[in-house]
């Protein structure tokens, strides 16, 4: 199987909207065609059940609903390369600090639930399917390190959160049976977190077949913990491994945005440097790292909005967002000194010597 040279782009149609462009050796281009001519042959692309409030203004971060993914995935098919689908099954983020049930199943429970995972599922697959856009690759749930769909499916409540798993698999199966399922947990180093979650959930026999990690440098130690268990637990579960999401700053300059999260703190904790030298570095020790798992089970990695460029007004978030998640964290464009492209939108070099990896 080809080694797995993957970004998640999710953001681009709000970035493009507020007059994102990028450039390859000073030439400007169409986003995909530059990644695929740099060597990135999958595309990652969240879906958010509906990211609109009551009164149908959207939460921001990327507004993907089914027609935003279902442009994005049409130019990723277009300019040559296939793509993951992330489900959140949510309204909007998901995450380890934040499982919220969509508004639209706030009061299901017991199998209404599951069988809103499983039709919400098959429903978004069939209508890409239909547009000859079938996922390579399907993520049930996003860093479901906590469970899924809080209360119902907190990791606390094992049975119910597999029984929720088994019903985005199941529509998964029936829909696309060659699309390989992921299961994705953050904090790619914390082997006693992935043997608990994983122990836990193997009795239920899920029928996956990837564990994905999230690995930030910056809040998730060095390379040789990330491969100590990468080997670890594909050796335990037989399972390939895939980092789901990785990011390093080539500057520690916030650019002129707001809630930036790679500062001088966070280079330091890296142990490369914020540069665009550092930056091609580490991902480069980062596929090495992922190449060297034993038995060839590491089969790739996905950076994380490569192409959020420093544009302020374009956010994670906006206040209708904050207040479907009641999270009161600062709303701004967080990842911009992140992205493998300068602040004018020219590649990187991170991203130019991508087929050298």
């Amino acid at each position: 199987m080809q080694f797995i040279k993957g970004m998640d782009v999710s953001m681009l149609k709000e970035l493009e909207d507020y007059g994102a462009s990028y450039y390859l050796a000073g030439n400007k281009g169409e986003l995909f065609d530059i990644l695929s001519r740099c060597g990135v042959n999958m595309i990652r692309l969240r879906i958010w059940q509906d990211p609109y409030d009551e009164e149908g203004k959207p939460y921001g971060g990327g507004m993907n609903d089914l027609q935003t993914t279902i442009e994005l995935a049409g130019r990723t098919v277009r300019s040559g390369m296939s793509y993951l689908l992330d489900f959140h099954y949510s309204d909007f983020w998901a995450d380890p600090a934040k499982q919220v049930k969509p508004k639209a199943w706030k009061n299901l429970q017991g199998e209404k639930l599951e069988t809103a995972v499983y039709l919400h599922t098959v429903n978004i697959l069939k209508a890409l399917k239909n547009e000859g856009l079938v996922p390579a690759m399907v993520q049930i749930g996003n860093e479901i390190t906590n469970g899924l769909l809080w209360p119902d499916g907190h990791s606390d409540h094992t049975e119910t959160m597999a029984s929720l798993l088994q019903a985005g698999i199941r529509g998964t199966r029936e829909v696309c049976p060659d699309t390989r399922i992921m299961l994705h947990l953050d904090f790619g180093t914390d082997n006693e977190m992935y043997r608990k979650w994983f122990d836990r959930i193997m009795p239920f026999e899920l029928d996956f077949d990837v564990i994905g990690m999230s690995y930030y440098p910056h809040w998730n130690g060095n390379l040789q913990l990330l491969l100590d268990n990468m080997n670890d637990v594909s050796k335990r579960y037989g399972k390939d491994i895939i980092v789901a999401e990785t990011s390093i700053g080539y500057t520690t300059d916030g650019l002129g945005c707001k809630g930036i999260v790679f500062s001088k703190e966070q280079e330091k904790a890296t142990g490369y440097p914020a540069t665009m030298e550092g930056q091609e570095a580490f991902l480069r020790d980062l596929y090495r790292t992922v190449r060297s798992v034993e038995n060839q089970r590491g089969i790739g990695v996905f950076y994380w909005e490569p192409a959020w460029l420093p544009i302020p007004d374009c956010k994670w978030a906006n206040q209708n967002g904050c207040d479907y998640m009641n999270d009161k964290a600062e709303t701004g464009n967080s990842m911009a000194n992140q992205a493998l492209f300068d602040a004018s939108g020219n590649a990187n070099t991170a991203l130019q010597n991508l087929k050298t990896m």
